[in-house]
């Protein structure tokens, strides 16, 4: 298991199963809500088209810390956004490795 897969599998208690040495390419197994996916890095090869995604969670000040014990840095305070009639809060952080990732919370506060 690569970095990247340990600090989100430690982050949000996901599991993620080894599925191919070669690519450092790991399953995040489905969970009740949301769905499964794979993370995995490019190793040597030059950078590659990035997404970013947000991860829905209970507390964004919490996992906020948790991401910055494990080494991520913050880069945005959670905020409360009101869009289109719909009120939600989110933050973000960027990983160990550099990728900004956003945390979402359904509601305000």
């Amino acid at each position: 298991m690569d970095a990247q897969q340990r600090f989100y599998g430690e982050l949000f208690d996901w599991e993620i199963t080894p599925a191919c040495d070669e690519w450092h390419y790991g399953l995040v197994q489905h969970c009740e809500e949301g769905i499964g996916g794979g993370i995995s890095d490019s190793g040597e090869n030059p950078p590659r088209p990035m997404i970013t995604f947000y991860v829905s969670v209970d507390d964004l000040r919490a996992y906020l810390d948790k991401a910055v014990s494990l080494g991520a840095t913050e880069v945005l305070l959670p905020m409360d956004m009101d869009v289109n009639d719909s009120k939600f809060s989110i933050a973000g952080f960027v990983d160990p490795e550099g990728n900004y990732i956003g945390l979402y919370h359904s509601g305000q506060g």
